[in-house]
This record gives C-alpha cells, structure tokens and sequence, in this order.
C-alpha cells in the first residue's frame, strides 16, 4: 500500500498536486525602462534660459538708467512733471521684471522635465535591454544616492535645497558618463561653477530683496517717528539722513540685481554645456555600437523575391 506523499501540496491521492492546480500568485509589476531622447528638452531649456539671462539684462539696464530719477525723486529736487516721467519710468520697469519670473520659472519646468528624463534613462542604461550597459561602484546603492521624488522635492524642501540638488545632478552626470570616456576636470568644472553660481544666484536675489524690504520699513518708521517728535510749528521737518538712507538702499538693490544678473548667464551658461554633454552621453551609450566587419547597408533594404506561380511574365523561384 502505498503512503501519501508527504509535504503541503499533496491532494486525495498519494501524488502532489500538479502545477497547473496551484493558486495563481502574480508578480508584481516592474515596468520596463527605456530610453527618450533629450535633445529637443535640452534645446527649449537653453533658448528659455538664454531669454531670461536676456531680459535680466535690459531689467538691469533700466534699473541703472532710473537711478538718478529715484535719488532725485528721494531728495524732492524733481517737478510735479519730472516726478509724474519718473513715476512712470520706475513703474515701466514693473513688467519686464514680472516677465523675468515668468520666464524663469518657464526655464525651471523645462529644466526639471529635462532631468526627470535624464534620471529614468539612466535607470534604462543600468538595465539589462541597454546596448552598452554599466554597472554601478555599489550594486546595493546603484548609480543614484537620492530617490526619483527627490528629483522634482529636493528644489523646493528647505535646508537640504542647498546639496540635494547638486547631488542628483551630480550621479545623473556620472550615471550618464560611458565607461570609457577620459576622466577629464571639464565636466566637475561645469558642474561645481553651475551649482556655486546658481546658489549665489539666488541668495542675492532672496536676500537683497528681503534687505530691501527691510530698509523700507525702518526708512517709514524712522520718517513717523520724525515727524511726531519735530516742533509742529517748525517751518521743516530735518529727514535729510533718512533719504540719505533710502538713496543707499536704492543704490544697493541696483549693485545686487547687476550682479545677480552676472552670476544668472555664468548659470546659464555652465548648466547648458552640462545639459548638452549629458544628452550626447546618454545618445552615445542608448546607440548600439556597430558590429565590426559587416559594412553599413547603403540605400533602401533588400528583400528575397517572393514566389510566384509560373507563367510567361514571372520568373520562377523554387522547384
């Protein structure tokens, strides 16, 4: 007599129970990486950021241009005319500074859909169904220290805004690099003067801004404070420090915009060379290598003849 199979699938007879009776356990889905291209993202990215360098350059312009008016303006030495064209100069300059924001932040979603993009195809040219595949220093970590939500996050989460950045961009670049392209200090250059301009960028912008801010609401204090303690019959009231002061302000939100301009095109600049070398790199090693000793076939592509029944117009192929 014979024993009932032991083990945990084992049914009404002493057998196990076939495969095809087992519970179906689906795999989970992985959906397969692949390659885009990036060269038309790359393209609308750099002609973005060269029209904001552009415009913060006439904005930077037009501030220096109205100075004299501001000064003036501070100082009372203008007309009720002057100060009506110099209230209209000041304020002409309102638009084109909103038109650098908008064009700004129209730069920053290009370039974040550009490396978003560059971060999924580095995961394709790790994967398996790469033509030339690379394979990370620590298998366990892989080419990437950051998640792929820190790609789009880390712009906008406080304090580690400062070096998350950098490092995404930094293991795309290095991701993207082909193995046996020449270390060169070329593209550690690019990536550390984009990263320290674009830093120094935006702290000037932010903070002369908030600077700015400040010293006008300690001017407007200092002027009610004035005028409450000043003899109500006296013929004036004495605030030459206080426009003094404003005039200094005004002088320093000219210097800082000009050299945050500076530092916005050296950004610019450096991250579009970055961005090209990146795409090239990642076309390079998305681009099967040619096989060699098997010339490239020139012209359309040649077909067998099909087979056709005999007769006096066809030829024959076949028996």
């Amino acid at each position: 007599m014979t024993q009932p199979y032991p083990g945990p699938n084992k049914g009404p007879w002493p057998y196990p129970v076939p495969y095809q009776q087992m519970p179906y356990q689906p795999m989970p889905y992985q959906p397969m990486p692949r390659y885009r291209p990036l060269r038309k993202v790359a393209i609308v990215s750099i002609v973005l950021m060269g029209l904001t360098s552009l415009a913060a350059v006439i904005q930077s312009v037009l501030l220096w241009r109205s100075y004299d008016d501001v000064k003036r303006l501070v100082y009372g030495l203008l007309s009720e005319e002057e100060i009506d064209r110099g209230v209209e100069s000041i304020s002409g300059t309102g638009p084109l500074l909103n038109l650098v924001s908008y064009l700004l932040m129209g730069t920053g979603i290009a370039f974040l859909i550009w490396l978003w993009q560059a971060r999924e195809n580095t995961d394709f040219l790790y994967s398996p169904f790469a033509p030339r595949r690379a394979f990370p220093a620590d298998p366990m970590r892989g080419p990437h220290r950051r998640a792929n939500g820190w790609v789009v996050g880390a712009w906008f989460c406080p304090i580690v805004q400062f070096w998350y950045p950098f490092q995404i961009v930094q293991d795309i670049t290095r991701a993207s690099e082909p193995p046996e392209a020449p270390r060169s200090g070329r593209v550690r250059t690019l990536l550390y003067s984009w990263w320290a301009t674009w830093t120094a960028f935006w702290v000037i912008l932010v903070g002369g801004g908030t600077v700015a801010v400040i010293g006008f609401i300690i001017w407007f204090i200092r002027l009610v404070q004035v005028a409450e303690s000043s003899d109500a019959g006296g013929p004036y009231v004495d605030i030459y420090d206080m426009q003094d002061f404003m005039v200094r302000v005004a002088l320093g939100v000219d210097i800082g915009f000009t050299v945050a301009t500076v530092l916005l095109i050296v950004a610019a600049v450096t991250a579009s060379l970055l961005m090209l070398q990146v795409t090239d790199w990642q076309h390079t090693r998305a681009t099967p290598p040619p096989i060699q000793g098997v010339p490239r076939p020139i012209g359309p592509p040649q077909y067998a003849p099909r087979y056709h029944r005999p007769g006096p117009d066809f030829p024959t192929y076949g028996p």
